[in-house]
């Protein structure tokens, strides 16, 4: 950094990803969980996956993020999706062959792929 507009446009660009952040929240947005537990059950391809994929089919609506623990270690990998106007839905045991079906029915289609779910998983 040599001068003041060049600190003031670093200052613009982090602001500008701030707001694209907030503007983003309306859209979906898929959670992996990627706490000890989770990155021990295989979380990080995971959560690589998802973003590859909606790298891929160009879902500038969908977010992918990570948080810590969900809570259910022995379901681990978990990911959560968030769809505005929806319930939560809670993907449980997830791998990174199961991804690409998660992406295709629910974020594409909007069809819940309820064998993945902990729903399915206490029946």
């Amino acid at each position: 950094m040599k001068s003041l507009a060049e600190l003031q446009e670093i200052r613009n660009r982090a602001l500008n990803q701030v707001n694209l952040r907030k503007e983003r929240e309306e859209g979906i947005r898929v959670v992996v969980g990627m706490a000890t537990c989770g990155i021990a059950a295989g979380a990080r391809p995971v959560l690589n996956a998802f973003v590859q994929e909606v790298e891929k089919r160009n879902m500038a609506d969908v977010t992918v993020t990570q948080t810590g623990c969900i809570g259910m270690c022995r379901l681990e990998p978990i990911v959560e999706v968030y769809v505005p106007g929806q319930e939560k839905v809670t993907y449980i045991e997830m791998t990174e062959e199961k991804v690409a079906k998660v992406v295709a029915e629910h974020l594409v289609n909007g069809k819940i792929v309820a064998e993945y779910t902990v729903g399915a998983k206490e029946k």
